[in-house]
């Protein structure tokens, strides 16, 4: 059995800085390079708006932008739990998000990719409810989708790590 011991995490954390592990968000962070220097394209829908307000909250507003971020949304429902009477009383939506990270000076895609994720919500027996949680995971699966982008970029932009 592993036991907690203070040694341990001095250790751990020693030992990640000598592998070149620097905080996001510390000193000369990636977080702090791409702040405020990505423009997201408008968005057309709740989804999107969701979107871009939660990507915009976590990356800034852009003063002047470097780059450019396309994107494009795909969401489905599917029944997840289903009574004997046939009845849906679960939903489950999956959300799947292409993007396109381009630098605005010379057009060229700095980093692309594609990332998915899921929420579900309860059916319930009023529509005001069931409208009310289905828009809150929409809402939830919009936020999981923009963090994993953000993982993503500030793994993958070039020059962002310096």
């Amino acid at each position: 059995m592993w036991s907690y011991s203070r040694r341990h995490v001095l250790l751990a954390s020693v030992a990640l800085m000598g592998c070149g592990f620097t905080p996001v968000y510390g000193p000369n962070g990636v977080g702090h390079s791409l702040q405020g220097q990505i423009e997201i394209d408008t968005p057309t829908n709740t989804n999107t708006y969701n979107l871009v307000s939660y990507m915009e909250d976590r990356l800034g507003r852009p003063n002047s932008a470097k780059y450019g971020l396309s994107y494009a949304v795909n969401t489905r429902q599917k029944g997840l739990a289903v009574t004997a009477s046939q009845t849906i009383v679960r939903y489950n939506v999956l959300g799947e998000l292409s993007y396109a990270l381009r630098d605005l000076e010379t057009n060229s895609v700095v980093a692309s990719g594609k990332v998915k994720a899921s929420t579900a919500y309860s059916a319930s027996a009023t529509t005001i409810a069931m409208q009310a949680a289905r828009e809150d995971a929409h809402k939830r699966l919009m936020v999981a989708l923009a963090d994993r982008v953000i993982e993503r970029l500030f793994l993958t932009v070039p020059g962002a790590n310096e």
